[in-house]
C-alpha cells in the first residue's frame, strides 16, 4: 500500500466522523482496535479518551511504558491541533519543521508520529482522540482508520 496523500487524509478525517458518543461505543472500538492490533501481532498501547477523561485504555501482549508515553503524547497533539498525528508528522515533514519551530509544541510532551486520530462529533467537532502507539507510525493510524470505518459502516 502506498502512504497516503495529505488530500486523503483529509478527506478520511472528514467521513470518519460520528453523530454521537458514548461509553458503549468507546468499548466496542476500544475491544475492536484490541483485536486488529493482536490480529497483526501488534504489541501496542490503546486509548480512546475524551478531552477530559479517558474511557478505554489497554495493551497487548509485548507492549511496554514507553508506548503509555507515546499515546499521551499523540493524544495531546491531536487535542491541540484537531487532526491525526500522521497528518501533523506529514506537514512537518514537508516544511522541514518541528513540531516545537512550527507549532510551538514541546516535543516532551507531543508527537507527530501517525496513530493519534481526533474523535469527532459532527455537532460539535473534536471531543477527544483515539490512539494506537506501538507499530510503525502508519500502521498505527491505519489500524485506527480500518476500525472507525468499519464501525461507522454498520
Amino acid at each position: 500500500m502506498t502512504d497516503p496523500t495529505l488530500d486523503e487524509l483529509a478527506a478520511e478525517e472528514a467521513a470518519l466522523q460520528f453523530d454521537r458518543f458514548s461509553l458503549d461505543e468507546a468499548w466496542t472500538i476500544g475491544n475492536a482496535l484490541r483485536e486488529g492490533a493482536l490480529a497483526r501481532s501488534g504489541a501496542v498501547a490503546i486509548e480512546i479518551a475524551l478531552r477530559d477523561r479517558p474511557l478505554f485504555y489497554t495493551t497487548t501482549p509485548g507492549a511496554d511504558t514507553s508506548n503509555g508515553n507515546w499515546i499521551r503524547r499523540k493524544r495531546n497533539t491531536v487535542l491541540a491541533l484537531g487532526t491525526s498525528t500522521l497528518v501533523v508528522g506529514m506537514k512537518l515533514a514537508k516544511a522541514g519543521q518541528t513540531l516545537e519551530a512550527r507549532y510551538g509544541l514541546s516535543p516532551a510532551e507531543h508527537a507527530s508520529d501517525g496513530g493519534g486520530f481526533p474523535l469527532r462529533l459532527r455537532s460539535l467537532g473534536v471531543i477527544g482522540a483515539i490512539t494506537v502507539s506501538g507499530m510503525p507510525s502508519l500502521d498505527d493510524h491505519q489500524l485506527v482508520t480500518a476500525v472507525l470505518r468499519s464501525f461507522l459502516q454498520r
